[in-house]
């Protein structure tokens, strides 16, 4: 999911996606595997995986439309639900459909009639709590957009630019289906006189402005809410040395926004056959039961484990806001406009 990690992918700079032997993947800089995963890949495929990160997910999907002509590589990783149709309308991808979609949950297929992408994560855009904060104060965090507005948190929640950030944009839309075209405006507005902060990603709102993540304890942020994901937590968890028993961080239910991230072959990619090996791989069992603790998202693919950690910290939001693919569609780009001048003016 955009930002829930640094990522660590396994990647070979010294060769382009022109090099038949190599697939290069493009991805936001949350893109991470294990090594043992990709070292199977390479070894049953014949194809070494070289990965291009390219910032948070908004800003490299931007950038993938503006080079689509002459794509960096040959599948593009990390394109979700708020921006499927902006990537679609622009032409980004060519159709395949990868062998084993038949077997990922049918809530999250997207485009059917053209196989232009395929499902590969999905996971919960949430506001993240730092429990101590909150304790300290004897003070309830939030649990629902309603309270984010109220005194008492007020100049304490981070979020990101929904203009530059998939994060930042799932939590508008969030607002927008929670409270309607006639009411999220006005809920902006108070969000803003509460004193929301907004930075441009997610790296830089949880891992330096927050006050409960490992990162921004050490760059000493002093926000103790942030917009973040329902799968946080659990990195809090893993990577503590020793392992807390239960994690540092929290989630306001009443905060989330369900996301899907898809991956497809890039219209002008140079290894076509590379990238569909590619493709097919994201959907495999092995790697679709890898991902939850390295890029902290669920899998797609029914049937597929997910580790006992990330269920007891991580579990997905019970009643997460939706929308309608089409609908952010056709208000995205207008109500990315509007909140910009209302928020950042």
């Amino acid at each position: 999911m955009a930002g829930t990690l640094a990522a660590c992918g396994s990647s070979d700079g010294g060769q382009g996606s022109g090099d038949s032997k190599t697939v290069t993947l493009v991805s936001h800089n949350s893109w991470a595997a294990s090594k043992g995963v990709i070292a199977a890949f390479e070894k049953q495929s014949g194809y070494k995986v070289n990965v291009l990160e390219d910032g948070d997910a908004g800003q490299a999907v931007n950038k993938a439309i503006l080079t689509k002509g002459n794509p960096q590589g040959d599948v593009f990783f990390g394109v979700d639900n708020t921006l499927l149709s902006r990537a679609l309308d622009n032409g980004l991808f060519q159709p395949y459909e990868a062998k084993g979609s038949d077997r990922i949950a049918p809530e999250y297929r997207a485009d059917q009639d053209k196989h232009r992408v395929t499902p590969v994560d999905t996971g919960d855009i949430c506001v993240n709590y730092d429990k101590k904060y909150f304790a300290d104060r004897k003070l309830d965090p939030p649990r629902s957009f309603d309270d984010l507005v109220k005194p008492e948190y007020k100049n304490l929640l981070v979020t990101e630019n929904a203009s530059t950030s998939s994060p930042g944009l799932g939590f508008l839309l969030g607002t927008a289906a929670k409270y309607g075209d006639g009411g999220w405006e006005g809920y902006w507005k108070k969000l803003k006189a509460n004193g929301v902060k907004v930075v441009d990603g997610w790296e830089q709102a949880y891992n330096e402005e927050f006050s409960g993540s490992a990162g921004g304890k050490k760059a000493k942020g002093d926000r103790p809410l942030v917009v973040s994901y329902a799968s946080s937590p659990p990195v809090e968890v893993v990577y503590t040395d020793p392992k807390p028993s239960t994690a540092p961080t929290g989630v306001a239910q009443g905060t989330c926004f369900r996301q899907v991230e898809y991956a497809g072959l890039l219209s002008n990619a140079k290894n076509t056959k590379g990238g569909k090996a590619f493709l097919d791989f994201l959907i495999s069992k092995r790697f679709q039961e890898d991902m939850p603790l390295n890029m902290y998202v669920y899998p797609v693919r029914e049937g597929a484990q997910v580790p006992p950690e990330f269920v007891k910290y991580g579990p997905q939001a019970e009643d997460p806001e939706t929308m309608d693919p089409v609908k952010i569609a056709d208000r995205r780009d207008q109500w990315v406009k509007s909140w910009t001048s209302l928020v950042l003016k």
